[in-house]
Order: structure tokens, then C-alpha cells, then sequence
């Protein structure tokens, strides 16, 4: 997969250290050097970490500490790691640093698609944006070696479909990994006001040296057509979109391929000047057409996301790309009546299943339309049959969202969030609820995993009690259930009185995850037939 190359390109290219939260698309990049023999063989640290901010931050710090390092998240998650991203941008690197962002166009797992391209831009660095994973794999060699180049930070931008999409990738020589080395100023990383702007400056300095090196790249390419009625930008994956279209990989028309950035004025001024009209391909936002018709408006049609050749949202594929090219479209088959939908559902055996069964009954003598949820597999609760749930927004937001509609005078005001998510965004606004004895109850769903994204280690394993009291939470009003069926009165009834109760309370319902432990007892059962095969042949 996609992933898969920019994680073994990671191992090949010197890299010391990965630090990541899981969010899909991008969780196997660190779950590959998690479980790669070569990675633990050369002490590579691949940690997963409480959110994608504390990542970075591990990351900037190896980085100054001289070794290569990545740090992973999808494009929500960047938003979590900004302030870092973009101080990072200013700090500089020591040894190079990747931020590796998979952005979701037509949020298969996410709550908003936006382009992190913008944030490369906002932060002023280079960004990378493969075509396919044998590019991929290649720009992470090219992302450390511009990074050290520079003393700068590297972003690599990839999409779903290119995440988890495979292909044959062929390798480049294994590198030795960086040895401890500190900066040479050892003021770089201090963002006093007179460093900053000093620092600032410099990467202000270096924009025509960026510019130059994505003019001269070799992933970002001109190539001739005969018929000029139509140019053609291309970025990242729509290059891939593009020549699905033309199976003998012969455009008639001037084709741009853009996989760095900033963007290479040369090659669009060039494209501009001799086509008709240009349409600009791109994954995600209608960044470069907007570029494009902001330094080159002389007139000519510049068509895109902007004004609907390419549809606003959504991610591209082959037939849309062939839609505005102008080929004509087989119309699709419909679905047979006999094919149902299956909507994603809790897993059965589920522990959030009983917890929920036990707060709707509980809330049932107060109305709907008062649990502020989370994100994590218990979002699902908010379908048929459960309907438990009122709002999904972003990491942590459950608890502060809990919390302002209790000021607003909401009683009961119900939070929901898991394990994982508390101890990612959830710690501080439970401490704005203590410290204002906000009249909220707030369940802690705790299934020992992160379980959304296939079973990472939660940082809050066997700390949430802890934690909470640590906070100022009174320790009779956290309350530890078991969520199964046969407890159900017993947990109903606590639910009821937590929910009387005029302060902060918690309610912890705990159970492991059902995938999880179905792995563990396939893992033991192994195991144990292992040991008899080898009590057998002693």
C-alpha cells in the first residue's frame, strides 16, 4: 500500500524515529514500522502517542537532536498538531523532518475533507504530493534530503485512495541513520520574538530557493500535445485519473504534472500561453486553480472544482476526470433490488451496546437531544437502533460542548467519549468542568484500545481513575461499571443517580473491546497448541 512504501522508504532512507496518533488513512504507515524486523533491527522508535500534537512535538525534538524523523496523521489531525506545524516551520530542522498528512476527500473516515496543501502553503514550506506509491516511497528519500538541505520541515501530502492502494515499489539503498548531533545555533529552536523574526526572515529567504527546486524537479513535468484547444494540470493522484483515460498513456493535449510544491510558475506559464483554456486536475481543494487564476488572469478559461467542470466535493476518479474531458459516459448499472445496504453498525458483543441501552433508559424520563458524544466507534450509536447520540464535531469536543450547554442551563447535560479520545483531547476541558463545577455527567467508554482504527494501544490504559481524580473529579462520583446485559438494572440505576447529581460525575463503563479480545484468545490459542506440538515432538 501506499502507506506501506512510505513507511519501508522511512526505514530505508536513515529514519531514527515515527511518531503518530492512528487516524485513517494514514495509520499502517506507523503500524508497519511497528511490526518491521528490519525497523527493530536498526532501534527505529515507532511510537504511538496521546495526539497528533504531542507526535509532532516528539518529532521536532528528534529532529534537533540531528536524526531523521516522521511524524504521521490524516488531515484532521493536522489541525491538532498546527500550532507546532507552523512554529516548525520557523524553528527550522536539525535533521530532517517529514509531516506526513493523508487527507480524506469524500470523508470515508472523517468529518470534513479538507486540503492540507493550504497549510503547506500557509507554513510556507515544501510540499510533496506523489502520484502513485513508487513516488511515494521516492519523495520520502527527497523529503529528508530537502529538509536537511534547508534546515527546514517537509510536508507529504497523500490521499485516501493512494494510502490504500498497492503497487509494486522498488527500493533505493538503505542509509545509515544520522548520528546525535545538536544545532549548530543553539538558539534555533528558541521562538523568542528577535529569533523568531531573525528566523522568519530566513524562510522568507529561502521561498525563490524552494520555487527553484520546484521548477527544476523531476516530479513536476511538461510534456507536449498536439491539440492546444485544451492544457492540462494535473496534481499528485489526478495524474493517475488522467492516464486511466488514455490507456496508451498518449494525451493529445500539453499536460503539467504537479507532484511539488510551491507551485512551478515556468511550466504554467508556459501551458498558459500556448492552450486555449486550462483544466486543472487536483485531489481535494481548488488550491492550485485558484493560484492559477489568481497570477494568470489574462483572460483565458481556467476550469476546475471552481466553476463545476470538476465536481466541488468528493474525491476524483477516472470517470470524472473523463466527464470533463469531454468522453462520453457508459451509464452505470443500477443496483439490484435485492443488494441492501449495510450501513456501518457496533460490532456484536460490543460493550458500547450495553452502555448506551443503559443511558437511553436512563435519559428517558428527560427527553432527547442531551448526549454530546465523541469521535471513535460509538459515534455509530447515533443510527437505528440505538439513536443515543446528539453531536459529533471533533477530538474532545464532547466533554466542553457538554459543558457550554450546561451554562446554558441544560440538566442533565450528558458527555460521551472513549478511552483513547479522553486522554488525546478530552483531560482539559473535564479540568474547565471541575474548575467551574459545571453541572455535567460525563462517560468515559472505556474498551482498553483504540478501537476505530483497528486496536493501537490507548495512552489512558489503566489511568482514567487516576487521572480524574488527579483533576479535582470527587472520588465518590466516579463510578466503574461492567457493561454487560445481566448488569443492566444495576447500571441503569448509577446512571440515573450520576445523572441527579449537581457537579461534575463520571461514569466509567468498562469492557474490553470485542475485536481485541478475539485476537488475544486467538493469539493464546496459538500458543498453546504451539507448546503442545512442542511437549509432543520432545
Amino acid at each position: 500500500m501506499g502507506d506501506e512504501a512510505i513507511a519501508q522508504a522511512g526505514i530505508d532512507a536513515g529514519m531514527s524515529g515515527i511518531y503518530a496518533y492512528p487516524g485513517t488513512p494514514s495509520t499502517e504507515i506507523t503500524e508497519y514500522v511497528r511490526v518491521s524486523k528490519e525497523a527493530k533491527e536498526k532501534g527505529v522508535v515507532a511510537s504511538w502517542c496521546a495526539n497528533e500534537k504531542t507526535a509532532a512535538e516528539a518529532a521536532l525534538g528528534m529532529s534537533y537532536a540531528g536524526k531523521r524523523t516522521m511524524t504521521c496523521m490524516k488531515h484532521v489531525g493536522l489541525n491538532v498538531a498546527a500550532d507546532v506545524f507552523l512554529n516548525a516551520s520557523i524553528t527550522g530542522a536539525n535533521g530532517g523532518i517529514l509531516f506526513v498528512v493523508a487527507d480524506d476527500p469524500s470523508m470515508h473516515s472523517s468529518q470534513n475533507e479538507q486540503d492540507s496543501r493550504y497549510y503547506g502553503k500557509f507554513a510556507m514550506i515544501p510540499v510533496l504530493e506523489p502520484s502513485n506509491q513508487q513516488e511515494a516511497y521516492d519523495m520520502v528519500h527527497l523529503g529528508f534530503e530537502l529538509s536537511e538541505k534547508y534546515k527546514i520541515p517537509v510536508m507529504l501530502r497523500i490521499t485516501t485512495r493512494l494510502a490504500h492502494s498497492r503497487s509494486g515499489v522498488a527500493r533505493k539503498q538503505s542509509r545509515k541513520q544520522n548520528q546525535f548531533k545538536l544545532p549548530e545555533n543553539l538558539r534555533q529552536f528558541v521562538l523568542l520574538p528577535a529569533i523568531a523574526r531573525k528566523q522568519y526572515q530566513g524562510l522568507l529567504n529561502n521561498q525563490p530557493l524552494f520555487q527553484k527546486e520546484s521548477e527544476e524537479s523531476e516530479y513536476n513535468t511538461y510534456t507536449p500535445g498536439e491539440d492546444k484547444t485544451l492544457g492540462i494540470v494535473a496534481c499528485g493522484l489526478a495524474y493517475n485519473y488522467l492516464m486511466e483515460n488514455y490507456p496508451d498513456r498518449k494525451v493529445p493535449h500539453p499536460v503539467v504534472k504537479i507532484c511539488q510544491y510551491p507551485l512551478p510558475h515556468k511550466h504554467i506559464d508556459k501551458l498558459y500561453e500556448e492552450c486555449e483554456k486550462i483544466l486543472v486536475l487536483e485531489e481535494g481543494y481548488p488550491i492550485v486553480e485558484e493560484m492559477i487564476k489568481g497570477f494568470m488572469d489574462h483572460g483565458k478559461p481556467v476550469t476546475g472544482r471552481l466553476d463545476g467542470a470538476i465536481p466541488r466535493a468528493g474525491e476524483l476518479n477516472p470517470n470524472i476526470v473523463g466527464k470533463a474531458l469531454g468522453f462520453p459516459q457508459e451509464k452505470l448499472a443500477e443496483i439490484p433490488s435485492l443488494v441492501a445496504s449495510r450501513p456501518p453498525s457496533l460490532c456484536k458483543g460490543c460493550s458500547h451496546i450495553d452502555s448506551f441501552l443503559g443511558l437511553n433508559e436512563a435519559l428517558e424520563s428527560y427527553g432527547q437531544g442531551r448526549v454530546f458524544s465523541d469521535i471513535g466507534c460509538y459515534t455509530l450509536s447515533a443510527l437505528p437502533p440505538y439513536e443515543s447520540i446528539n453531536t459529533c464535531v471533533d477530538m474532545g469536543a464532547s466533554i466542553t460542548m457538554a459543558k457550554g450547554a450546561a451554562d446554558a442551563g441544560m440538566k442533565p447535560s450528558v458527555a460521551v467519549i472513549g478511552d483513547s479520545t479522553f486522554t488525546h483531547s478530552g483531560i482539559t476541558g473535564l479540568l474547565d468542568a471541575v474548575n467551574e463545577k459545571t453541572n455535567i455527567t460525563v462517560f468515559i467508554l472505556d474498551n482498553s484500545t483504540t478501537g476505530m482504527t483497528g486496536g493501537q494501544p490507548s495512552s489512558a490504559y489503566g489511568k482514567i481513575e487516576d487521572i480524574c481524580r488527579g483533576i479535582g473529579v470527587e472520588e465518590e462520583h466516579i463510578r466503574v461499571l461492567k457493561p454487560l446485559r445481566k448488569h443492566h438494572e444495576e447500571n441503569t440505576r448509577i446512571m440515573k443517580e450520576e445523572l441527579e447529581y449537581d457537579g461534575v460525575s463520571v461514569i466509567i463503563p468498562r469492557r474490553e473491546c470485542i475485536q481485541t479480545l478475539n485476537k488475544r484468545m486467538r493469539q493464546k490459542f496459538k500458543e498453546k497448541e504451539k507448546a503442545k506440538a512442542a511437549n509432543k515432538n520432545a
